[in-house]
């Protein structure tokens, strides 16, 4: 109880003083907030002239961190260093860089020939497949190399780029248009361009070139000088052939270069002080200007170089003559356009067109054009084996005479109409075509082009000199094993003539002439034509037998596959059909199979033989004669024979008129022959060549009037020249020669 007690009065007492000190401290504090409330503008500017110089010394000794000591010493020295302007040699240019874009192998051998010569100058320089090149990872980086990039690129079908240079100019178009790239993606990369094109393709040529220098130029890359363009048309060509337009260009590069590496600018009028131009954009935009309007008149005449580079203006050199006033530059346009359209109208009234008569008459001019063998393209078809003839015509030995006149074997006209192999001359009087086909055999070394527009020699020269050459060739074969010595005889004898050899024969203006003089000589004439000149399909004279080409039976796989020059190439097509209904002598459509590109077009294909109710159908696999640059023709689109075989039997099927007849497995090739032909069940597909030359004859001394038809000169077939036959079109007279380890025959004429 008494401890009790005692801690109870402890506890008020300690409690009771508790309680006062709480209370003179919160009185203390009230009164001290109450203070600082009334004070609180003095305490805001007091916390704010604190902080700001707590900031201004933490900025100031960051400051103080980064700057480095440097000697009085190395002061002076780097001083000096600063002032001497010969203490680091300036590097204008690193070296090139010369991409190419190629098809046929022009544009790259190009690249090579202008590396060795900038590699001779001192620099450095490196070739590049545009198809290896990745745009998106390194093209940016050539704006800082200080290298200068080289464009070669050559213009494809349609106007669109090689196959190997597709993902770059796709993807430069892209990015030029693209605004996550934006305007000056390119600024500081240095470049040329040289096109090479074809100017017989109107509305394609070098689009190439021309775009690839558009879109660099968007996205403000620097050109050095002025696009190029090479012209495979020797006609048009600047400077007679796309390698001389190359070699001109080439020079003006190297100079150009020259001076870029020396860091020379060039002058703007030679009147601005100190060298640099007052008013750049001014004479960049009249540069520009003036190259637009040069290239939209097609003048021929030389353009002084302009260039968009900051440094360059738009005069290159003081010879090259006193700068023109913008005033004057309507005049000399207009004169320039005028010049040109008077050379057009030149061109125009000396321009040989195809005859529809017998022969055309030289112009006076005839002496001026230029010749359709170029020295390149001669060395290039000798090379082939071409005994070439004049100005565009050659001769060829056959490789199945070669065979007959061994005892091998002929050809399959040999088994389908009686030619006799090791006699018939392989020629064409116009080495030019209209056409570009995925399998042309001769690897499109030939030239191309619409109308004639060369310089043109006389029939009687070109038929006696191919039958020289052809002799010549044949002689060749004196003494070699195997030849059978009366074959070899009769081989010196020309019997046939195929006007099949390359190009288009129909193109040449005096092809009746060229005719007449074979059956005045008593040579057969087998007249192979692509179906593009319909108009001089009709006004042909008599043949022994007429071919047209029909690689395709739709539009686009014509196009796709004979890649043809006309616009209306179709259109020219079907009027050649219905040319060839026309014609009362023996008519053959000539059909090639290239797998995977026109076997599945059966239907289409009855449809334009109904058009032009051919005698006879050639049904043949195409040849693969090897790879090819400007061909993506592959073995896999090799038919096989059966295949072959199988696809004739259903578009027979398809054909009511017509049956097989003949088969040459050698060469991977059938017959389709009309029912007429089939005389009291027995096959007259071969030819009566004596009657042929006297029926021709009395055509020609009675002017044309006593005509004859295809069933005048016709011969029996023999029976191992009949599908079905054991001999499957090999002539048992002679002996069939197989090379070893030839799984798959693909041999043909």
């Amino acid at each position: 109880m008494f401890l009790a007690m005692l801690l109870d009065f402890m506890h008020s007492a300690v409690g009771g003083e508790i309680s006062g000190a709480l209370n003179d401290v919160w009185e203390y504090t009230a009164s001290y907030l109450l203070t600082v409330w009334q004070n609180r503008l003095y305490v805001y500017t007091t916390s704010a002239v604190l902080i700001g110089i707590w900031f201004t010394v933490n900025m100031a000794f960051k400051k103080k961190k980064n700057i480095k000591i440097i000697s009085p010493w190395l002061h002076r020295s780097l001083e000096k260093q600063e002032l001497s302007p010969e203490t680091e040699k300036v590097i204008h240019v690193a070296g090139v860089r010369v991409f190419y874009g190629s098809q046929t192998g022009t544009a790259k051998e190009f690249a090579k020939e202008l590396a060795e010569d900038v590699r001779a100058q001192g620099l450095q320089c490196e070739v590049i497949d545009m198809k290896e090149y990745d745009p998106d990872d390194r093209l940016a980086e050539e704006c800082t190399s200080k290298m200068i990039c080289v464009f070669l690129v050559a213009t494809y079908t349609d106007g669109q780029p090689t196959e190997n240079a597709e993902w770059f100019c796709k993807w430069l178009e892209e990015a030029s248009t693209d605004f996550r790239y934006g305007k000056t993606y390119l600024k500081g990369m240095r470049y040329a361009v040289f096109g090479l094109g074809n100017s017989v393709y109107i509305g394609h040529y070098n689009t190439v070139s021309k775009n690839l220098d558009k879109w660099l130029w968007m996205l403000s890359a620097a050109r050095i000088m002025t696009r190029g363009e090479g012209d495979c048309n020797v006609v048009k060509s600047r400077h007679g052939s796309v390698q001389a337009d190359f070699q001109a260009w080439k020079t003006k590069f190297l100079s150009r270069l020259q001076a870029l590496v020396k860091g020379e600018k060039k002058a703007c009028s030679g009147k601005c002080k100190n060298g640099s131009c007052k008013n750049k954009k001014k004479h960049k935009e009249e540069a520009e200007d003036n190259l637009s309007l040069a290239e939209k008149s097609n003048s021929e005449e030389e353009l002084m170089e302009s260039s968009s580079d900051a440094e360059s203006s738009a005069e290159e050199d003081k010879s090259h003559g006193s700068v023109i006033d913008m005033e004057d530059l309507g005049n000399v346009m207009n004169r320039l356009k005028k010049a040109k359209r008077m050379e057009d109208d030149k061109d125009d009234s000396q321009r040989v067109k195809l005859s529809k008569q017998n022969g055309v008459r030289k112009s006076e001019a005839e002496e001026e054009r230029r010749e359709m063998i170029t020295p390149a393209l001669r060395d290039a078809l000798t090379k082939q084996g071409y005994k070439l003839i004049g100005s565009h015509s050659g001769v060829k030995l056959c490789r199945w005479t070669k065979s007959m006149l061994r005892g091998r074997g002929g050809c399959y006209k040999h088994t389908f109409y009686g030619i006799e192999s090791h006699r018939c001359m392989e020629t064409t009087p116009s080495l030019a075509c209209a056409n570009k086909c995925v399998f042309c055999w001769r690897h499109h070394t030939n030239p191309v082009g619409t109308e004639w527009h060369w310089k043109m020699d006389p029939a009687e020269k070109i038929l006696q000199e191919a039958v020289e050459n052809h002799r010549n060739m044949i002689r060749q074969f004196r003494g070699v094993p195997g030849v059978r010595p009366e074959r070899f005889e009769e081989g010196l004898r020309v019997k046939h003539c195929a006007l099949s050899l390359v190009g288009e024969p129909i193109m040449y203006p005096e092809i009746n002439s060229f005719l007449r003089l074979l059956h005045q000589q008593h040579i057969s004439s087998f007249l192979v034509t692509n179906a593009q000149f319909p108009d001089e399909i009709r006004s042909l004279v008599p043949v022994t037998q007429l071919y047209v080409s029909v690689d395709a039976s739709t539009k686009d796989s014509l196009k796709k596959i004979d890649r043809p020059l006309f616009k209306d190439f179709w259109q020219r097509f079907l009027d050649s059909m219905r040319a060839l209904g026309e014609k009362q002598q023996r008519t053959v459509y000539r059909l090639t199979l290239v797998k995977a590109w026109n076997v599945d077009e059966l239907k289409a294909y009855s449809d334009l033989i109904a058009l032009g109710q051919p005698d006879f159908i050639e049904v043949k696999g195409v040849t693969y004669c090897g790879d090819s640059s400007a061909s993506s023709l592959t073995m896999a689109n090799v038919p096989w024979h059966e295949e072959v075989i199988y696809f004739v039997q259903q578009l027979a099927n398809l054909l009511p008129d017509y049956e097989i007849a003949c088969e040459h497995e050698h060469s991977n090739c059938l017959l389709l022959a009309h029912h007429k032909f089939k005389v009291n069940g027995e096959w007259w597909t071969w030819i009566d060549y004596e009657c042929f030359q006297e029926l021709i004859q009395e055509y020609e001394e009675s002017g044309g009037t006593k005509n004859f038809s295809a069933m005048d000169y016709m011969a029996k077939t023999p029976s191992w020249a009949i599908f079905g036959a054991r001999e499957r079109g090999f002539d048992p007279s002679d002996t069939r020669f197989q090379r070893k380890n030839k799984t798959k025959d693909i041999s043909g004429c």
